[in-house]
């Protein structure tokens, strides 16, 4: 028997590390679209240079795309493409499924004084 090719070519982007996170995140932000600087901040232990490789990764694979805006100073956004975003979408029934099945600790976030 075989597995399916599908399969494997979604596990191919989604088993490298950050890939999913990245595709999750911009799923979440307004417009599907996100600053470069605020993916460093908000995803927690990624590097910069790891995220622009990832970023420039998913690009080529269609999934997102950089916009940069002209002005002063220059902004760079990324934001999910019509694959990126359905790819996004097919990752909400996972998301159940884990929740249901997967003991996870969530982090108590502290408020800010």
């Amino acid at each position: 028997m075989q597995t399916c090719p599908y399969i494997e070519a979604s596990f191919k982007i989604l088993g490298k590390k950050w890939n999913g996170q990245i595709i999750h995140y911009l799923s979440l932000c307004e417009n599907r679209t996100a600053h470069f600087s605020d993916m460093k901040r908000d995803l927690k232990g990624i590097t910069p240079r790891a995220l622009s490789l990832k970023l420039s990764e998913l690009a080529g694979e269609g999934l997102v795309e950089k916009l940069v805006e002209s002005g002063s100073p220059v902004t760079i956004l990324y934001e999910l493409t019509e694959k990126g975003s359905a790819l996004a979408d097919s990752l909400k029934p996972l998301q159940e499924w884990a929740q249901q099945y997967m003991n996870v600790k969530i982090p108590i976030e502290s408020e800010e004084k």
